[in-house]
């Protein structure tokens, strides 16, 4: 567009006398402003991804080390499989990671080598014209002294003019020459730009191709305990009754609870029925201090922290296929978070302790109350509140068991009323 203005505006000039052409072609050429045109950003920022592989690799770290303290006997267990599957998929997860950041690494190049080109472009352009002015000028001036044309002017106002002119000419000249120094300089810039871009694309690539080799070697390690476990069918099946006992105890236990808060609620509602709100879904007759934390505590569904600090779900809520077991189903009324030895359990939300108990096979057991939502947590190895104790979100409430095995594993589960949830739609994500 600067190019047809250009050569219009010649045109329109060619009528002017020789000197006054010479000065007025320098005016319009040379005080444009020269524009470089703007690279468009890249979508998908560098940082991004670089904050993924960082808590991909806290995870990475974390499940390593749950998964030396299941391996500390030498003896493959089901724990042992649930962490060796998280690190895999963790595993996954970074390569994905590392395969998107190439991918913009090749977009970056791609934008740096197009932005380079047209670079080189703008300053063969700029030394062209500027080459053109000074041909020009050279011989628009030919035979006439710069001196003798500025005071040979018939008036004042014509002299001023012409020394305008000259004025005009210099500064063009030096913008132009200051525009192909910038030019030269971000040129230069962008080079190396795209050097250091195609090193981190080499280093990307060599790392992409040793995690994959930590993949391969994983993915042997995890079919080996497969293997090892699928021998020991007896033992698995007597384990999963043995759980499953476990199971219909805690929830027969969390009813009897829950049941005894409602004929307590109701007997307080008989005394205080104008400060008791309409009974739950739960049929728990609520208190407004009790509706608020129940309200609250539904309002925060996917927000609510972990019962504990590190670890991963071992054991999913609902019914699924046995990991190892063809045609054996198991039943979770919570969830399983394997953590490490010796973790801190924390209560999840504000709320009362209405009950502490031993349930066998799954040690210390509380049971915290929000409202009309109850949240349960057993495999206790110590238990730091007491009966009756309020206790915020995050408080301590105890430590986690580890077992014969040296698995550390907390079973959690979320009540409302008499009806069992899913815990993990409840949790925040890690």
């Amino acid at each position: 567009m600067t190019h047809l203005i250009f050569r219009i505006t010649i045109k329109r000039l060619i009528r002017l006398s020789q000197r006054h052409l010479f000065f007025a072609l320098l005016f319009v050429a040379f005080c444009m402003p020269y524009q470089v045109e703007a690279q468009s950003p890249i979508t998908r920022s560098r940082s991004q991804l670089e904050a993924e592989k960082a808590a991909i690799q806290k995870k990475l770290r974390e499940y390593d080390q749950i998964l030396q303290q299941t391996t500390a006997r030498k003896r493959n267990t089901l724990s042992e499989l649930n962490a060796l599957n998280q690190k895999l998929e963790a595993r996954m997860s970074y390569i994905g990671t590392l395969n998107r950041e190439v991918l913009l690494i090749n977009r970056e190049v791609n934008a740096i080598e197009n932005n380079i080109h047209e670079l080189e472009k703008d300053l063969v352009t700029l030394k062209e014209e500027y080459a053109d002015m000074i041909y020009t000028s050279y011989k628009l001036n030919s035979g006439v002294n710069v001196l003798t044309f500025v005071f040979s002017a018939s008036t004042f106002k014509q002299f001023y003019m012409r020394l305008s002119y000259l004025k005009q000419y210099g500064d063009a000249r030096k913008k132009q020459v200051e525009q192909m120094e910038k030019v030269a300089k971000e040129l230069e810039e962008k080079q190396l730009a795209l050097e250091e871009k195609r090193k981190d694309k080499e280093r990307l690539l060599a790392q992409e191709q040793s995690e994959k080799k930590n993949l391969d070697k994983l993915k042997k390690e995890q079919q080996g305990v497969v293997n090892n476990l699928a021998q020991r069918e007896d033992e698995l099946k007597k384990d999963i009754q043995e759980a499953k006992k476990q199971q219909e105890e805690l929830n027969r236990l969390i009813k009897r609870v829950i049941e005894e808060e409602i004929k307590l609620a109701e007997a307080d509602a008989k005394k205080e029925g104008s400060r008791t709100t309409a009974k739950s879904s739960g049929n728990i007759p609520l208190t407004p201090e009790g509706a608020a934390l129940s309200s609250s505590f539904e309002g925060n569904k996917g927000k609510i922290p972990w019962p504990v600090e590190s670890g991963f779900i071992s054991k999913k809520y609902g019914t699924f296929p046995h990991p190892t077991l063809k045609g054996i189903t198991e039943t979770n009324d919570g969830i399983d978070i394997q953590t490490n030895n010796g973790e801190q359990v924390r209560s999840v939300f504000d709320g009362v302790v209405t009950k502490i108990t031993t349930v066998p096979g799954m040690g210390g057991t509380v049971i915290i109350r929000h409202g009309d939502f109850y949240t349960m947590y057993s495999r206790l190895k110590t238990i730091a509140v007491k009966s009756g104790q309020e206790v915020k979100s995050k408080s301590v409430i105890g430590t986690v068991n580890t077992d014969k095995n040296g698995v550390s594993e907390l079973h959690f589960q979320t009540w409302k009323g008499l009806q069992v949830m899913d815990p993990s739609i409840w949790l925040s994500k890690k």
